[in-house]
């Protein structure tokens, strides 16, 4: 055994410990179909977000986790559940009155408000896979539409037939009376309207395999269960899946937690093997609410990616699955500057180090080398005390701190060069307020100034930091008063940089000049 697989089976990382528990399901003998199948679901009621990347992402993760230590082939799934019915209307989509007229036809069925697809559902699918492929991910994609018409699914809806009454026990154990009277676990779309239909059923014919219901006007009417004509209620269809898929790993948000039990015996009675399952926490937006498909609260993917890279995203996405977090664009620098940080120590850790370390998980084994020669956050205090309209306008700075780095060279750092300035101009410029000193400060800040004017010790970022530190330690009690001053007063922020790091690669001329514009009032009259 190697020393990295023998590591993996004692690593403490979450993806290995999920790993591990998918492992044991073939601890006597490999699985018939000859691979472990990994799936995730999609609703594509409304454009793809963050959290439907995050769950195929951490995903993957397990799944690279799971070849590191078993030698059985994997596949990964995404299923689009998009022959279900559009409830409601997306409040973030164009053509809102267009799209009221279709409500309850399968979103693949919905004209396309964009006018690039075949429908609604085909566009979210699309936009879906843009980003997974973004990505790198490897997968097969699934669409409810065809596997219902295919005939992929036909064995186990017949299967539903015979068991109707059991998974019809099941089901109505955990609905209120007044929905457990219309219920069925089948809902029939009307061959003429294409509607997907919530009625009750007045026959369920296990040897013709067909359902007889009444239409709205009280017409009757009989369908056969396969072709698509029919389509299972959600809890029905994440059991029945699991059956004919023969699934071993799902995760999901924390909402379908409770359905569990119900997703496995349904899928026990179908002549299924439930499969192992993760129940990860909410993505919330900047105000603590849960983000939604269908209000487009929150920051989209694309809109990560304005600001930072991929793998940024990816390593925010490894932290604490089970722990709700606040997904706003304030968390992207903090993000960014931990992945390298993380890339940096990865270079000097052992085996099992290495795999508790999130880079590992992220790229799979692969792990590059960071060439961020100079942090995101002190990229935005550039671009902030230069007004940088263009990241050209940093590589000034970054090449007197660090000269023998170029875009060629570090193209990682080039990059976030780029996105720093459309990070500081979006969300930092805007919120920018610079004040005057008190008296006290003035007299530091002038002490500074005069210590820079003759400073001899070049670019020395931590001998810088000791004498603003000793500057401000002769003045401020608590010491973090001192700091916070030289950010409010030169940044116009609350919080900032070690300030001899900034003063290192903003370089030692121009924080003197940057002090005497502050105190002669040029950046609060800006």
């Amino acid at each position: 055994m190697s020393e990295t697989r023998d590591a993996a089976l004692s690593s403490k990382a979450w993806p290995f410990e999920e790993a591990r528990r998918v492992l044991k399901r073939y601890a006597k003998k490999p699985p018939e179909k000859g691979y472990v199948l990994f799936e995730t679901g999609y609703g594509p009621s409304g454009l793809p977000h963050i959290g439907t990347f995050g769950e195929v992402l951490r995903t993957t993760m397990i799944k690279r986790a799971f070849e590191e230590i078993s030698d059985i082939p994997t596949k990964l799934v995404c299923f689009s559940d998009d022959l279900d019915g559009m409830r409601k209307v997306p409040g973030n989509v164009p053509q809102q009155e267009m799209l009221a007229e279709h409500m309850h036809r399968p979103l693949t069925s919905v004209p396309d408000p964009f006018g690039t697809h075949e429908s609604f559902g085909h566009h979210n699918n699309a936009m879906l896979r843009r980003f997974l492929d973004t990505f790198g991910f490897e997968y097969e994609f699934y669409s409810a539409r065809e596997f219902y018409r295919s005939g992929q699914f036909d064995e186990v809806l017949l299967r539903a037939c015979e068991k109707y009454d059991e998974i019809m026990a099941v089901m109505l154990k955990s609905l209120r009376e007044e929905r457990a009277q219309t219920y069925s676990i089948f809902l029939p779309i009307h061959p003429e309207t294409g509607r997907v239909m919530y009625v009750p059923m007045k026959e369920v014919n296990a040897k013709d395999g067909t359902i007889t219901f009444d239409d709205e006007d009280g017409t009757e009417m009989t369908l056969p269960v396969t072709g698509g004509n029919v389509k299972l209620q959600w809890k029905p269809d994440f059991g029945a899946r699991w059956a004919a898929l023969d699934v071993d790993f799902e995760m999901y948000g924390k909402e379908h937690a409770t359905n569990t039990a119900i997703y496995d015996r349904i899928c026990e009675i179908l002549g299924g093997k439930k499969p192992e399952h993760f129940s990860y926490e909410l993505f919330l937006d900047e105000n603590g609410q849960k983000i939604s498909k269908s209000s487009g609260n929150g920051i989209s993917i694309d809109q990560w990616l304005t600001y930072a890279s991929t793998e940024s995203l990816s390593y925010f996405m490894f932290l604490k699955p089970k722990t709700a977090k606040r997904m706003h664009f304030d968390v992207i620098p903090k993000a960014v500057d931990e992945y390298h940080q993380q890339l940096r120590a990865y270079e000097t850790q052992d085996a099992k180090g290495r795999l508790n370390n999130p880079v590992w998980h992220i790229h799979g084994g692969d792990v590059p080398k960071s060439d961020m020669v100079v942090p995101f956050s002190m990229l935005l205090n550039l671009a902030s005390v230069s007004s940088a309209e263009d990241k050209s306008q940093l590589w000034g700075f970054i090449q007197r701190y660090a000269p023998e780095a170029t875009p060629e060279t570090n193209p990682g750092m080039d990059q976030a060069a780029g996105h720093a300035v459309h990070y500081f101009n979006d969300f930092v410029k805007p919120q920018k307020v610079f004040r005057a000193p008190t008296e006290l400060e003035r007299e530091a800040l002038e002490d500074l100034r005069d210590r820079l004017k003759v400073w001899d010790g070049g670019l020395d970022a931590e001998a810088l930091q000791s004498m603003v530190f000793a500057v401000g330690k002769e003045r401020f009690d608590p010491l973090r008063d001192w700091f916070t001053a030289l950010y409010e007063v030169l940044l116009g922020a609350s919080q900032g940089p070690r300030f001899g790091g900034f003063i290192a690669l903003y370089g030692v001329d121009e924080t003197v000049a940057l002090i005497d514009d502050a105190l002669a009032g040029k950046l609060t009259a800006a």
